[in-house]
């Protein structure tokens, strides 16, 4: 184990991959010479050479559809798009075909491609570039979502993603790339997608989360275990698909409360589908329905202090958990 900052826990990855199997490369915008945005692809290009560290134009769906030829060709290619929100442009290569090659092949042809970057709410990044998107890919079939929340999940998770058979939508919050966690050193380290885990033990309430809300969730408990005295559970998806609420329902059983978080906004959103899936399953255990905790309903402001109101926090948390222990 070694400390390792999110943003070098996603790069160890990559190179991980790329020194194992020769198929592996990678492709974005200035990720070779600039060495990425967010310098996640730094020393790549002078180490594996432009045939697997490719400079891209500022074309997304050329990235994407060529990456989608790329892999039905045996290839793994990783895109890196310089924020998930311009992958947008690219929906028609991800969703219409990368998603569903091996149906339309009854089974033939595997699309073992990653298409990963940032998303969510940074600092001042504005409307286009603080979009959180793991309810939208999420939603359709052919595609595994990842949205880790640990620089250990990162890493593991994107090296199942790399090795994997399946098209990936790797979202990566831009707010965490500077956490630092334990991170093991072994490079046939993975994390299997659909099995999420407890993050935090507790007995008065669960709280179900992933990315950079379980962060925020898992403060937030701290917070009400010393001040509150209330024990909350911590369950941490780490894959929105396939999604592994088990551990979360069993967690009900035993706390009777849930409350979901998410930093999005809140219709249509991934705490919907948790909420749903759990009163469906554990209806007669709840005490309390399901509460939820969302970003605000509206695009994200560029001034700081609206930047802060937009989106969701630890008081959050707190209150919500305070609503369903019918303490507010």
């Amino acid at each position: 184990m070694a400390e390792k900052s999110y943003r070098d826990a996603i790069r160890d990855a990559m190179m991980e991959e790329m020194d194992r199997d020769p198929n592996v490369l990678i492709m974005g915008e200035d990720i070779g010479v600039y060495e990425g945005t967010f310098r996640i692809t730094a020393g790549m290009l002078k180490k594996y050479g432009p045939k697997r560290v490719i400079d891209t134009p500022i074309a997304e769906a050329g990235m994407a559809g060529t990456a989608v030829g790329m892999a039905m060709f045996g290839l793994r290619p990783v895109v890196e798009m310089m924020t998930m929100n311009f992958a947008i442009v690219a929906a028609d290569q991800i969703l219409n075909h990368a998603a569903k090659v091996r149906y339309f092949s009854g089974g033939q042809v595997d699309v073992p491609m990653v298409i990963r970057g940032p998303q969510g709410a940074g600092v001042q990044l504005s409307a286009q570039h603080s979009q959180s998107f793991e309810s939208f890919y999420a939603h359709f079939p052919g595609i595994k979502v990842a949205a880790p929340g640990t620089p250990a999940d990162a890493k593991g998770l994107l090296k199942t993603a790399i090795r994997g058979r399946d098209p990936v939508i790797f979202l990566e919050s831009a707010a965490l790339y500077g956490m630092k966690g334990q991170v093991p050193d072994d490079p046939d380290f993975t994390v299997p997608f659909g099995q999420s885990r407890v993050a935090r033990e507790g007995t008065d309430v669960t709280i179900v989360s992933y990315s950079r809300m379980l962060q925020m969730s898992l403060q937030a408990a701290e917070r009400l275990s010393k001040e509150e005295s209330i024990e909350a559970e911590v369950i941490d998806l780490r894959t929105l698909r396939p999604l592994d609420l088990e551990p979360a329902i069993e967690s009900v059983r035993k706390t009777h409360r849930c409350v979901a978080v998410q930093e999005q906004w809140k219709p249509f959103g991934a705490a919907a589908e948790i909420a749903a899936s759990i009163t469906e399953a554990a209806f007669d255990d709840l005490d309390a329905p399901v509460e939820r905790v969302t970003g605000e309903d509206v695009p994200m402001p560029y001034a700081r202090n609206l930047e802060l109101l937009a989106t969701p926090h630890e008081e959050h948390v707190i209150e919500a958990v305070k609503r369903v222990m019918y303490r507010s």
